[in-house]
């Protein structure tokens, strides 16, 4: 209804002001460009940031689930436990370690009375229960000594009302894995696990878990669905994981190791979190990695998205923001290594090592990867040293493996110079390229790529987001004059295809709660997620991306922010279909006047409009007020003309 009532205001606001709109003649050249817009034009950049696999898309509900944390106790809390105290009257927890393990810490609980002894989980801000929702509940118990019989789980709302509860009766010796099934009798966004016993004594307990049931696709111990289906929705060309920095690490040893993200769930080693310290205005020292969302996991998630799987690979070099740790070139061997066997566990047959082990985690069939990155926005010789090892091995074993090269954390200036100077040299095949800038810079740059190289590497877009503050500034928002402006930049995007192969907003995910950066594409809270108007933007372009470039121009001139105006238009020979793409930057309406030569437009048009009444608009959890808007109408053979609202994006699409 919202939207009808929007649609109703546009409509007669669209009517009143066209009398005073000035015209504006677009030509579009229906001629073969031979320009192929690629597949993975647009895509998905998802990086760890902002809760966003933990305590995000990967949906389990409890954090420190296994005691792993630096701080062990981390999330957990024991109510009647004091710490200078025996505890006589209640009981206490101690970590026990096995070193040689990944998985090295497990609870030893002894209980002196069963009737006040309480463990409590606080989740991630919070656990997300929907009303008769169903939650999947385990754990890991050793039964030591003493009389336990029952452990008692409950799930508490923030009164302390008992929302639901489930006994599990302990039984047998050694270490057994123990599950029940809740049942949310009520929705709450910041809920607690509560765990007593029944009987006294000691027993050792890991691996605490709980999971809704109603994951993406349904699977056990899953993703999110809710924030799953927004990344579907984008119909994304590819995949790029796991990021960003966290690639990198803060030092060496904390970079991100695809090999410890395999294999059984519990014994992936955990590691903290790059953004848990990354800024001092956002300090989350309770952000770790589990890799319950790892490797496979990532994979598996391109493939049900019908995207490429896009991993980036450390190339020893931890952040240069950070401590800028090398790792000498006459030890990078094992790095190196570590991508070969990134391409034999994608791609490899169930005979080889890699491939054999992706089969036993249940995929025997290869996930065809085409594409690698080495490192992520490394600058400077000893990035270029790096890239060439690299880049020598994996092609004399994968020839026809893409590999994804970094130009730096910049658009420009000394170290983007250099490395598109030196990747040039090298005949690198995707250089990425990221810009972190104003409103004011995106509309300027939409034809940065008029003049790029044809015969030189591609590009990828591969982080953009327009800041509205200042890079880094905690108040950046997801504001529509920044949505407006990717519009606008993107336009030149999509007009030089032939360059440019790949794009990607960043970042992906931010949790409410949780959050490092802004702006970002999803947010979310433990219940709800919404769309931003930058999401919005990402999936018109990426939902009508066609398969072939066109030519539109205004005086034989490429429309790249004349009058305020920016558009692109391309052909979609798989439905047939001619798609424009119209951007007005401007506060007044504009009327568009198509012009088709060497194209018979059909009668049938679809007009999408996305806009908002305001340039400081935002979506918010209660309400999306900046959606877009679709119209059917009809238009004669030949000319028509056409209006556009001030500061928005119009689709055009016809047979």
């Amino acid at each position: 209804m919202r939207n009808k009532i929007f649609t109703l205001l546009l409509s007669g606001f669209v009517a009143c002001s066209s009398a005073q709109a000035t015209k504006f003649t677009l030509d579009l050249d229906g001629s073969p460009t031979n320009i192929k817009i690629q597949p993975t034009m647009y895509g998905i950049f998802f990086e760890d940031i902002n809760f966003a696999a933990d305590g995000g898309m990967y949906a389990e509900l409890i954090k420190n689930r296994s005691f792993e944390f630096d701080e062990p106790l981390m999330g957990w809390k024991q109510q009647n436990t004091q710490t200078l105290s025996h505890n006589l009257d209640s009981g206490f927890l101690t970590i026990y370690s096995e070193h040689s393990k990944t998985n090295k810490n497990y609870a030893r609980i002894t209980v002196y009375n069963d009737k006040k002894y309480l463990l409590e989980n606080e989740g991630f801000r919070g656990i997300g229960l929907l009303k008769d929702a169903k939650y999947d509940f385990s754990f890991d118990l050793e039964n030591v000594s003493g009389n336990i019989s029952a452990v008692i789980a409950s799930l508490i709302d923030e009164n302390g009302e008992v929302i639901s509860n489930v006994p599990i009766i302990i039984k047998g010796e050694g270490w057994q894995k123990y599950s029940a099934v809740f049942s949310a009798s009520g929705t709450v966004e910041k809920a607690k696990l509560q765990i007593t016993f029944t009987g006294n004594g000691v027993v050792n307990v890991d691996m605490i878990s709980l999971f809704p049931q109603d994951t993406w696709k349904g699977r056990k111990g899953g993703l999110r669905k809710d924030l799953v289906q927004k990344l579907y929705d984008l119909q994304p060309g590819f995949l790029r994981f796991p990021g960003g920095c966290i690639v990198e690490g803060r030092t060496l040893a904390e970079r991100y190791q695809w090999k410890k993200t395999l294999g059984n769930i519990a014994d992936r080693e955990y590691l903290i979190n790059k953004w848990s310290s990354g800024f001092a205005h956002r300090l989350t020292p309770d952000y770790y990695q589990s890799f319950g969302l790892g490797f496979y996991e990532y994979f598996q998630l391109s493939e049900d998205l019908g995207a490429e799987p896009l991993p980036i690979l450390s190339c020893g070099m931890a952040c240069q923001f950070n401590t800028g740790e090398l790792v000498h070139l006459e030890e990078l061997n094992p790095f190196v290594q570590d991508a070969l066997d990134l391409i034999e566990f994608a791609n490899g047959d169930v005979n080889t090592k890699w491939g054999k082990i992706r089969s036993e985690m249940g995929h025997p069939k290869a996930f065809n990867m085409k594409y690698i990155g080495v490192g992520n926005e490394q600058w400077g010789e000893d990035y270029i040293e790096r890239y060439q090892i690299f880049e020598k091995a994996i092609h004399a074993k994968y020839p026809d493996m893409k590999i994804i090269s970094g130009s730096g954390p910049s658009p420009d200036g000394e170290f983007f110079d250099y490395g598109w100077k030196e990747l040039k040299k090298l005949n690198a095949q995707i250089v990425d390229e990221h810009y972190y800038n104003s409103a004011k810079w995106f509309q300027e740059n939409a034809a940065r790529y008029d003049k790029y190289d044809r015969n030189g590497p591609k590009v990828f877009a591969g982080e953009y987001a327009v800041q509205s503050v200042k890079t880094v500034s905690p108040d950046n928002r997801n504001n529509w004059e920044s949505a407006l402006s990717e519009a606008a930049f993107m336009t030149g995007l999509e007009r030089n295809a032939d360059v440019v192969t790949m794009t990607s907003y960043a970042p992906l995910f931010a949790h409410a709660d949780g959050w490092q950066w802004t702006p970002d594409l999803i947010w979310f809270n433990n219940l709800q997620s919404y769309a931003t108007p930058n999401y919005y933007v990402q999936k018109l372009f990426s939902n009508n991306k066609g398969t072939d470039l066109l030519t539109i121009s205004h005086n034989k001139n490429s429309v790249s922010g004349q009058d305020k105006l920016y558009a692109t238009a391309v052909k979609d020979s798989k439905n047939n279909q001619v798609i424009i793409k119209i951007v007005n930057t401007d506060h007044k309406n504009r009327s568009i006047e198509i012009n088709p030569k060497n194209i018979k437009l059909g009668q049938k048009l679809i007009k999408t409009i996305l806009t908002a009444p305001a340039l400081s608009d935002e979506n918010n959890f209660e309400m999306e007020n900046i959606q877009p808007v679709e119209e059917n109408i009809v238009i004669k053979n030949g000319k028509f003309s056409i209006e556009i609202p001030a500061s928005s994006l119009l689709i055009l699409k016809t047979k």
